[in-house]
């Protein structure tokens, strides 16, 4: 993945986006990166209903928040460059104007379980080609990341971002392969699930070489390999009790809808406690 130049944060002064300012800011820090700030405003009245005055007003009150914001971050970490953006428009789509040199993009999201089908948090992982932070949770319960494994390029950019942030924070990887997915088995590989031992012979195989170039590259980031037989889902959403941060690659849906998440990252934006990361394949970065 070629690296960015600045992280980028979504602010609206909700609790949810402090919550990612928070995170971003320390990203920046650790990162020795600029923080970029976006904030998108909305013409509350319908389309071709023109009050210049009123939509100054509008425009103020954004730049107010960004201000605010501004103030926050250089409150917490004032050796941190910021900048701020305000534009119109949906926030998802003012994020992916300003993600294109990005390092990676965070933001806020309500409780897995009230997000819509339309909300920043699950439409901008499936559409943007920078990875995608959703924050839940600050600060440091478990000091531990846990990523998805498959042996897929997803996977692969996943591993990255979790031996990174790992690296970056002083935390613990615990590297989780929930082998069981017969519906995504490449060519050969079904009849591994017909030989439970043998699955989990090549299996682990996979999940040993998947790792083994992260651990040689992060020498004092602990990491731990868990192979389960579950599907990835499953073992995902249980190692996510005891994480900080889960980092997941995004395979997409397929189907009729090619810009759409991947089954198994939506449901780990939609359902688990804690802070999310989803992450594009090398060559969609």
């Amino acid at each position: 993945m070629t690296r960015g130049s600045y992280v980028l944060v979504g602010y609206d002064a909700t609790i949810e986006s402090e919550r990612a300012l928070l995170w971003a800011v320390e990203e920046a820090r650790l990162r020795r990166l600029p923080l970029h700030m976006c904030h998108a405003w909305r013409w509350p009245y319908p389309v071709g209903y023109l009050d210049y005055g009123c939509m100054a007003k509008v425009q103020r009150i954004g730049e107010n928040i960004l201000d605010r914001g501004i103030a926050l971050a250089q409150s917490i970490a004032p050796m941190v460059e910021t900048r701020k953006h305000l534009m119109d428009g949906p926030a998802y789509a003012a994020l992916m104007h300003h993600s294109h040199d990005a390092e990676l993009i965070v933001v806020g999201s309500h409780d897995p379980d009230d997000l819509s089908v339309g909300s920043t948090a699950l439409r901008l992982p499936a559409r943007a080609h920078r990875p995608v932070v959703v924050v839940r949770t600050t600060g440091t319960r478990f000091g531990q990341v846990v990523v998805g494994v498959d042996g897929s390029a997803g996977g692969d950019a996943a591993l990255a971002m979790a031996f990174e942030e790992a690296d970056l924070r002083g935390w613990r990887v615990r590297a989780v392969y929930g082998c069981w997915e017969p519906s995504a088995a490449r060519d050969g590989d079904l009849a591994l699930f017909n030989d439970e031992e043998k699955l989990r012979r090549v299996s682990r195989d996979r999940l040993d070489r998947a790792i083994a170039p992260w651990r040689a590259r992060h020498p004092l980031v602990e990491a731990e390999a868990t192979l389960v037989v579950e599907p990835p889902r499953q073992a995902l959403f249980a190692a996510a009790e005891a994480a900080d941060l889960v980092v997941a690659g995004n395979r997409g849906a397929g189907g009729l809808d090619p810009l759409a998440l991947g089954a198994t990252s939506s449901a780990l934006l939609q359902h688990v406690p804690c802070t999310v990361a989803i992450v594009q394949p090398a060559g969609q970065a």
